[in-house]
């Protein structure tokens, strides 16, 4: 992974990429990758090749990503943490094909279990 931007403080940094590197991960047959890492009822909003919108439940996807086995690989850019929420700014990079790259915006939260237990960062 390359140099990463912090924005101000982000006292759990480790725990936060951990969490985003879940989801990249989910790319190589990893479904249960991808459901450690969003909410159940986490939504996606992304543009097309054709630069139109398009909205789901993110775990709709999950199948479909975990079977994709594309050759990514994570470029943390920048992370900002303010309390109990974070932004990931996340170069997916395609080794096999650099033109199926693209960044994502990831947004998370500190979630306390109930019960109570570690509290976990959520996309």
């Amino acid at each position: 992974m390359t140099e990463t931007t912090v924005v101000g403080d982000a006292p759990e940094i480790e725990e936060i990429k951990r969490v985003v590197q879940l989801y990249v991960d989910g790319f190589q047959g990893g479904r249960e990758k991808l459901e450690e890492a969003f909410h159940k009822d986490a939504w996606i909003f992304v543009l097309d090749a054709e630069g139109a919108l398009a909205t789901d439940l993110i775990s709709d996807r999950f199948e479909r990503w975990a079977k994709s086995r594309r050759a990514v690989k994570s470029r943390f850019i920048a992370v900002t943490q303010a309390g109990e929420v974070a932004s990931v700014l996340l170069g997916f990079d395609n080794s096999d094909n650099l033109e199926d790259s693209w960044v994502d915006v990831i947004a998370l939260i500190l979630i306390e279990p109930s019960p109570p237990a570690q509290p976990v960062w959520l996309s």
